[in-house]
């Protein structure tokens, strides 16, 4: 809720400034690829061996408020392992695919700003050299974002927020 708080404050707030280059387009199409940096998801003491590498696809719906914003859905995967050095070594991965809602507002020319909001299901698989073991669970995460445009076509990416990763860069391509 606070997401939506800070973002409505926001679009208040600049609502006399008006980019002429949306960043975000009925019908546009992005993809990011990124990194995320520490976890949620994790159990404490383990040690991370490969770090959150996400992929999202977005699919921009309509535009509203003189097409300085946007609504887009898409879906969201993930994936991370884990050790832990005790007694014995024990792995830990995690497998995340979801769908993810976007709330857009562009606030300045070449900035894509957005809330996301997914829920999606984590497929957790764990053990050591005589164990395997596994489970699942649903999950969701909230997320402030920020795409800057370098071209029409490319731009950098950055997220905050909870559930699976507190930090996510990356790397956009708009088709």
């Amino acid at each position: 809720m606070k997401f939506l708080a800070v973002f409505f404050t926001l679009m208040y707030v600049t609502g006399g400034v008006y980019a002429q280059d949306e960043a975000f387009d009925k019908g546009d199409m992005v993809i990011n690829a990124g990194v995320g940096l520490g976890t949620y998801t994790g159990w404490a003491g383990y040690s991370t061996k490969i770090p959150y590498i996400s992929g999202t696809f977005e699919y921009c719906l309509f535009e509203m408020f003189k097409d300085r914003a946007a609504i887009g859905v898409g879906g969201y995967t993930a994936y991370s392992s884990s050790k832990y050095k005790g007694k014995e070594e024990w792995g830990y991965s995690n497998f995340i695919v979801g769908g993810k809602l976007f709330l857009h507002y562009q606030f300045i020319e070449k900035l894509d700003t957005y809330l996301g909001f997914m829920f999606g299901y984590d497929i957790v698989s764990y053990g050591h050299k005589d164990a395997n073991l596994g489970g699942s669970a649903f999950i969701s995460a909230q997320t402030i974002g920020a795409r800057y445009y370098f071209s029409k076509n490319f731009a950098l990416f950055g997220e905050v927020g909870y559930g699976v990763t507190p930090l996510e860069v990356g790397i956009a391509f708009k088709f």
